[in-house]
């Protein structure tokens, strides 16, 4: 179904391009766009979903045979969802993209990011995925067709956050919710993985044993380096998707005063904090 979408997108948007043209000029709405910009651009969703779908890669060399098959097992869970959550993501991305163009005095394509989209969600109990989930994920691409053929380019920005705004609430928490359970799952790959250490190295005691429990020592210690910087990327990520929602539920309750002084300074912080944020992900 989101295929069929995807080709009327592309359709879609080279009529957009060419009914703007009649529209009278749009006028830029500054704060609306970086705001847009600044939430497509938010990263770390997608590199915490990578690292969750690749947790028994880091895990399998320390685990006995006794539970490398629930590994193997949970490996095969994690890759069959990944998509659909990778998915999710694009589809945010491209809404926010669309919302910073519709904001923007100047028009570009944005048919070869169309593509990016899935073919589809499934409900799955295990990750919290839920029917509600999949139903704002197909009432997004609708709004999206509906948008970009609509051919008034500022006049768009508020049907579109109007009528979006329910919709990027829900993915917004499915994200949310996912990137809790990528924390989680990180929290149990941490304790077995530094847990092997801190049940072996005190009991290696031979001197034979030496060299082998220095060796163990600097591996544990970068390893909790290592799982002490992405904790802190899972903080970043969590507080960049709220702000998001913050800011988005914001600019629904002020449509009609998105040009005001007001409202363009209130925006102006979030597009701030989420550059901040993005900065933070990026730096670490």
């Amino acid at each position: 179904m989101l295929r069929h979408f995807s080709n009327c997108l592309i359709l879609l948007c080279a009529c957009w391009l060419g009914g703007c043209a009649s529209t009278g000029g749009p006028v830029s709405l500054q704060e609306v766009r970086e705001f847009a910009d600044a939430s497509a651009r938010l990263g770390g969703y997608a590199e915490l979903a990578r690292r969750y779908r690749d947790t028994y890669e880091r895990e399998q060399p320390y685990l006995s045979p006794s539970t490398d098959r629930l590994g193997r097992e949970n490996d095969a869970k994690r890759k069959a969802v990944f998509e659909d959550f990778i998915a999710i993501q694009k589809t945010l991305v491209l809404y926010m993209q669309t919302l910073s163009l519709l904001a923007g005095d100047t028009r570009y394509d944005l048919s070869a990011r169309i593509d990016d989209l899935g073919n589809g969600l499934k409900a799955n109990t295990e990750s919290g995925l839920q029917q509600r989930h999949i139903s704002a994920y197909t009432g997004m691409t609708r709004l999206l067709t509906r948008v970009i053929a609509s051919g008034y380019q500022n006049r768009s920005v508020e049907t579109m956050v109007r009528d979006g705004d329910a919709d990027v609430q829900v993915l917004l928490e499915a994200m949310i919710g996912l990137t809790r359970l990528y924390y989680k799952t990180n929290e149990n790959e941490k304790k077995t993985i530094l847990g092997i250490f801190d049940v072996e190295i005190p009991f290696s005691t031979r001197n034979s044993d030496r060299m082998l429990v220095t060796l163990a020592k600097v591996h544990y210690l970068n390893k909790a380096s290592e799982y002490k910087l992405i904790d802190r990327r899972y903080e970043l990520a969590l507080q960049g998707l709220t702000k998001v929602a913050l800011g988005h539920q914001k600019m629904r309750e002020n449509l009609g005063k998105l040009s005001t002084a007001e409202f363009r300074r209130l925006l102006e912080n979030y597009g701030r904090d989420l550059r901040t944020i993005r900065d933070g992900l990026s730096g670490e």
